[in-house]
């Protein structure tokens, strides 16, 4: 098995919705924020060759949207999901799985892309079986109003019109080698958490129930939560596991590291080791 971290890019979101009802005064020292109270953000996806399967966590924003919806978020930087893949020396025609940790625009939106006159969408990865959990997938395309704006039936809809769309609660059998799914309800329905197994470590996908390490402290929970009570005790069992069990916590959006290790002091739950995949191998 080889593990690989995937560029997709940066963006913006309000540190304010980022991270709830915590002071800008705390959070602020974290992750600074610009003139316009914006905070940069990791799009961070994870590559996994495993003998004949090649797996990718998460894909990004992807870049169907027009430039003025773009420049809401402030998208930057040198990354772009599929220039990234090439660039560790596969195809997106090699990849076999794209597991969906939730169908949020920033995680799902360069699954499906433009084709060549833009008359139609098509599958970025057209070999891939594309991984969600069925009960997500309802609350996705009947949104409730607090996620409603997050969900794009372009992003989603032609997954299941190309027939490469599966539910991991739906098989029988374990769907990828070496991978077990965690799911919460905090951030959204059933997100999926993919922990994998390598090198005699486990490494979890933790997506957005902790984004990044600023997240850590069980009080800095985002404004985008639909049960942020829920995500609290979700984290509070999370890391308990990951500190007794030494998991490697791979972040999502985190703008500085990949990767942490945790520990708990009296003060709470703190990194133990930081940095990228890579320190940790």
């Amino acid at each position: 098995m080889t593990l690989h971290t995937i560029d997709a890019g940066y963006f913006k979101l309000d540190g304010g919705a980022m991270f709830g009802v915590v002071p800008k005064t705390f959070w602020n020292k974290l992750n600074p924020a610009d003139e316009n109270n914006l905070c940069t953000w990791a799009m961070r996806c994870l590559l996994i060759e495993d003998d004949k399967q090649l797996i990718l966590v998460d894909t990004g924003m992807g870049d169907k949207q027009d430039a003025k919806w773009q420049g809401y978020y402030y998208r930057h930087g040198n990354g772009d999901l599929v220039k990234s893949i090439r660039e560790k020396g596969y195809s997106e025609n090699e990849v076999t799985d794209v597991i969906l940790s939730h169908l949020h625009f920033d995680h799902c939106g360069g699954a499906v892309k433009w084709n060549a006159d833009k008359t139609n969408f098509k599958m970025t990865f057209p070999n891939a079986r594309y991984w969600s959990h069925s009960a997500h997938f309802e609350s996705a395309i009947n949104p409730n109003p607090r996620e409603k704006a997050t969900f794009f039936m372009d992003n989603i809809l032609p997954i299941q019109q190309a027939n490469q769309l599966f539910f991991v609660d739906k098989v029988v059998e374990k769907p990828i080698r070496n991978i077990d799914f965690l799911f919460t309800d905090g951030h959204t329905e059933k997100m999926l958490m993919p922990k994998i197994s390598y090198q005699h470590k486990e490494i979890l996908f933790i997506a957005d129930t902790i984004p990044s390490h600023a997240h850590i402290p069980i009080p800095y929970v985002m404004a985008y939560d639909i049960n942020p009570l829920v995500t609290m005790q979700e984290k509070e069992n999370l890391l308990s596991q990951a500190c007794e069990n030494e998991w490697i916590v791979f972040f999502d959006h985190d703008p500085t590291y990949e990767c942490a290790t945790v520990q708990k002091t009296e003060k709470g739950f703190v990194m133990k080791h930081k940095g990228s995949l890579r320190d940790f191998f």
